[in-house]
């Protein structure tokens, strides 16, 4: 059995524990502080000149493009601020870039004003929709009248 002095550093159940600013911060800023250096990364060094990144796998072994396919070349176009050029190598990647900016943006505003920063999660539902836009892309970027969806 704990003593007294182990009861006062504990927090009290139900009862949300309260952190200072700087702390609130440091997920969401390390994250942001991560993807801007990703960015970084690849806005520094071109993916679309050989020797810099490996070559997909599943490309380089039967020919198909993935959903990643344009990926980096996507990146790389936003990182120098062409988002047409973007949007060519590979939409969905834009897309999902834009809803993580969405996401770190609302995280960031949540966790400096001291409010919860869970929001709502998506359903399998939406998931799975996800995934199925995902595989209807994949199989329209590789039949010939999807040419215009490769990078």
């Amino acid at each position: 059995m704990g003593s007294v002095n182990d009861l006062a550093v504990r927090p009290c159940p139900g009862r949300p524990r309260r952190r200072g600013p700087l702390r609130r911060l440091a997920a969401p800023a390390g994250t942001l502080a991560a993807a801007a250096a990703a960015f970084a990364v690849v806005g520094a060094v071109d993916p679309g000149e050989p020797g810099h990144y490996p070559v997909c796998p599943l490309f380089r072994l039967t020919g198909v493009l993935c959903p990643a396919c344009g990926g980096l070349r996507s990146a790389h176009a936003v990182a120098h601020g062409d988002l047409l050029t973007a949007l060519g190598a590979n939409a969905p990647a834009v897309a999902g870039y834009a809803a993580f900016a969405v996401f770190l943006l609302v995280w960031l505003v949540r966790a400096a004003r001291g409010l919860p920063t869970a929001g709502p999660r998506p359903r399998p539902v939406h998931w799975w929709a996800l995934g199925a836009a995902l595989l209807a892309f994949t199989v329209w970027r590789n039949l010939p009248a999807g040419a215009w969806l490769r990078p």
